[in-house]
């Protein structure tokens, strides 16, 4: 009988805890505010995904002013790395210096380093893998005298292949570290 009664009241006790719940609805105007939010939240994520660097334009500093807009481009080569290595390769030692050159001449310049892989590995490996790699060229460019706070470093893995085929060769091209001019040079 103490069984029966125990029985009954435990499922009392859960019959009470699945009871509904009256559900409440938010009255209109915090509907509209809530969605307002959201709509400014959004516009607001939305610029920042949409801020592009600026392209290499114009040159204002004296040193610079006589290169042209490809032969900036020229100094600002990407560098390339071995499959799953971020150890920045000897012969690249020449464009690190005429980097850091460029950049000590010209010292309103900042400068973003995006590391990039192949698409074998995990998204997640890739974009550790690329931050890595872009860490290493920004270490390597502060060893030569370019202030640490004139580099950003960003990676995006796999996600913006120079090339997109599946050969070795292709493989290889998107293994690098790619130099991106956030702002004008100057004195």
């Amino acid at each position: 009988m103490k069984r029966y009664v125990i029985i009954l009241l435990l499922l009392a006790l859960v019959a009470a805890g699945c009871a509904k719940k009256e559900v409440t609805k938010p009255d209109d105007q915090q509907q509209k505010q809530s969605e307002g939010d959201k709509a400014q939240k959004d516009t607001a994520d939305n610029v920042a995904d949409k801020q592009v660097p600026t392209k290499i334009e114009s040159i204002d500093s004296k040193d610079a002013s006589t290169l042209s807009v490809s032969e900036l481009e020229g100094i600002f080569k990407d560098l390339f790395f071995d499959y799953d290595k971020y150890d920045v390769k000897e012969n690249y030692q020449p464009t690190l210096k005429s980097i850091a050159s460029w950049m000590t001449k010209n010292t309103g310049a900042r400068l973003s380093v995006e590391g990039h892989c192949d698409e074998r590995g995990t998204n997640e490996y890739n974009l550790a893998l690329g931050d890595r790699r872009a860490k290493a060229v920004r270490d390597a460019l502060v060893a030569l005298g370019v202030p640490s706070s004139k580099i950003d470093v960003i990676s995006y893995g796999e996600e913006k292949p120079l090339c997109r085929e599946q050969t070795e060769e292709c493989w290889a091209k998107n293994r690098r570290a790619h130099f991106v001019v956030l702002t004008k040079a100057g004195k």
